[in-house]
């Protein structure tokens, strides 16, 4: 049984969605930002709303929900567009790219963007960055968390790196983006948890 700790639309509870309208769209992970948040970027970034429904890690880890046997791979996010149900982060972003339209114009285009990205995961281990054109593309909001994920940590870490620093500058003043960075439900969820409780006490 799969144990939601909460559920909240960010159409009612957040200031940034107010206006739009409901998508369908359902983000199941773990209370923290982790994995599903460069999903939340580029859903916030282009105007989309979406429910949370949030898996305790002493639920995953103690077998007590029914949602890890039933995951591709074991693993979370889970995200639902209506019906239909797809896991890994970065197939979620792509597939949430091609249908916003920033999964780049052409095949050409649509394969350096792919590679970006592919590096931007490489730079979870690692510093690098190759820059893509003013346009925005689904592997900034993951390189944008990323690096969110380095300050928490270093918060001077980008200090002496100005192309990273007018990057973050650039992507996070976006209106939508902006607004969602900001919101008490994006600044609430932690980057990692505290302490992970597996025992259900």
């Amino acid at each position: 049984m799969l144990l939601v700790d909460t559920t909240y639309q960010l159409l009612e509870d957040a200031p940034y969605t107010s206006g739009q309208t409901m998508s369908g769209y359902v983000i199941t992970y773990f209370p923290v930002r982790g994995k599903a948040e460069g999903i939340r970027m580029l859903l916030a970034d282009q105007g989309a709303t979406w429910k949370e429904e949030v898996v305790q890690f002493a639920d995953w880890f103690g077998g007590e929900s029914d949602l890890k046997q039933q995951a591709v791979f074991g693993q979370l996010p889970q995200f639902k567009d209506g019906d239909f149900v797809l896991y890994q982060s970065n197939s979620i972003l792509r597939y949430l790219a091609r249908k916003y339209g920033i999964a780049g114009a052409g095949n050409q285009e649509s394969a350096l963007i792919d590679m970006v990205n592919d590096g931007v995961e490489d730079l979870r281990g690692k510093y690098s960055r190759f820059f893509m054109t003013e346009l925005i593309s689904y592997a900034d909001y993951n390189l944008l968390d990323l690096l969110y994920c380095h300050l928490y940590l270093f918060p001077d870490c980008v200090s002496s790196f100005p192309l990273l620093t007018a990057f973050m500058d650039r992507i996070a003043s976006r209106p939508k983006l902006s607004e969602y960075l900001k919101s008490e439900a994006r600044i609430n969820r932690p980057v990692v948890p505290n302490k992970i409780n597996t025992s259900g006490q």
